[in-house]
């Protein structure tokens, strides 16, 4: 019985093309992580980044259930005293909605280096696809 040794040149990356319009957030991040992390390959290990480039479309489009509409909060902080800003789901889905997505899924990659590099294979818009973009969506489907 042999054990299989992957290093960082025995990566292949794909890209995938994911349509937000409609789905819950929570569902639509966890399945996000999980690509970006390479867990929905068969040659997965933990300690190297062997996910795939992801592509959001239609943020804007995203659903929540329950009041999490009006009560669920996204909170920072400019580091003066008095700088704490609050905004909720309803305002910030107006005014970013590509900070959702990339906040929900940022929770959930490692807190690491990894996670950092991670992310970055990230791209979300906040409509559908346009340019190459869409003529690559095409290429994959």
């Amino acid at each position: 019985m042999s054990t299989n040794v992957v290093s960082a040149k025995n990566i292949k990356r794909e890209s995938h093309v994911i349509d937000a319009s409609g789905k819950i957030l929570g569902r639509l991040a966890t399945e996000i992580a999980t690509i970006l992390m390479g867990k929905n390959k068969n040659k997965f290990v933990p300690y190297l980044d062997m996910g795939d480039f992801i592509v959001v479309t239609n943020a804007g489009k995203v659903k929540v259930t329950g009041k999490k509409m009006k009560d669920k909060k996204y909170i920072r902080h400019s580091g003066y005293p008095g700088g704490l800003r609050v905004e909720t789901f309803d305002k910030m889905i107006i005014r970013k909605p590509e900070y959702i997505i990339e906040h929900a899924v940022k929770g959930m990659l490692p807190h690491n280096k990894l996670g950092r590099q991670m992310i970055k294979r990230l791209k979300v818009f906040a409509g559908p696809a346009v340019g190459s973009l869409a003529s690559r969506e095409e290429e994959i489907k």
